[in-house]
């Protein structure tokens, strides 16, 4: 047998990596720096064509509920798949919504009283922090409010979730399900099995406790929850407080 000696060895070439690429910083530096500069222009504008500005903070976010309320601010002519404010074709006289990016809101509306937009937005920048949005509309106040105070879309609980209350299938509930299903539940941890021909709990048990009130559910127990039906979620926007711009006031909610 012929040996190898160490020159003889393959080495192949490992591909180069993407990561190792250079990208010219200053170009990227650059349209970032325009791109913030555009969408303080577009807060702004908003600001201007409109005549209250709420913000709102939410619960359980869902982009298929939120972009219901984007239309409903904003009119038929909008594009009913867009949930994003950046690429709003809308004009400036119907409502606009922002959220995602509260340093910039921060810096639309201005930080204090010496650089705010208009007299007294300072007050809401104050207070923009965490899960909340901007709401540009000349709709009047009262039907602002009233769709807000109604706005509640039950849903699917995501895992990391904390379980609003317990929940427990009963017998009846898995003898619905056919036995093909059986393996899968399995996988997902219920105890069940193929019991005369239809699905049952191990032991004859009566029921099975899928989550507790309180504790964070698991990818198993959103999945258990979704195959029975059971909605533990509620997409819901809560007002936070109004801006009036003929007045310059604001009122807490």
């Amino acid at each position: 047998s012929t040996s190898l000696t160490p020159s003889t060895y393959y080495h192949p070439t490992m591909p180069k990596s993407k990561r190792a690429q250079r990208v010219a910083l200053t170009k990227t530096a650059k349209k970032t720096r325009d791109h913030k500069t555009n969408y303080i222009e577009m807060v702004r504008e908003a600001i201007d064509a409109n005549d209250r500005l709420y913000l709102f903070s939410y619960e359980n976010m869902r982009s298929n509920h939120f972009k219901d309320v984007r239309l409903h601010f904003r009119g038929s002519s909008s594009d009913k798949n867009n949930m994003s404010d950046e690429n709003d074709s809308g004009s400036g006289s119907e409502g606009r919504i922002f959220l995602g990016k509260n340093k910039l809101l921060q810096i639309a509306l201005g930080r204090g009283p010496e650089d705010e937009y208009s007299d007294n937005l300072h007050k809401l920048s104050k207070v923009l922090s965490g899960s909340v949005g901007v709401l540009c509309t000349n709709q009047s106040a009262s039907d602002v409010e009233e769709y807000f105070a109604k706005l509640a879309v039950e849903d699917f609980a995501r895992a990391g979730a904390i379980a609003p209350r317990t929940v427990s299938l009963t017998k009846e509930q898995v003898e619905t399900h056919p036995v093909s299903m059986v393996e899968q539940f399995r996988k997902l941890g219920l105890p069940v099995e193929v019991k005369n021909g239809r699905v049952s709990f191990i032991g004859g048990r009566e029921e099975w406790e899928v989550c507790k009130e309180g504790k964070e559910l698991s990818v198993e127990q959103c999945k258990i929850l979704v195959h029975f039906g059971v909605k533990l979620a509620t997409f819901k926007i809560d007002l936070v407080c109004r801006w009036e711009r003929e007045e310059g006031s604001v009122e807490e909610f």
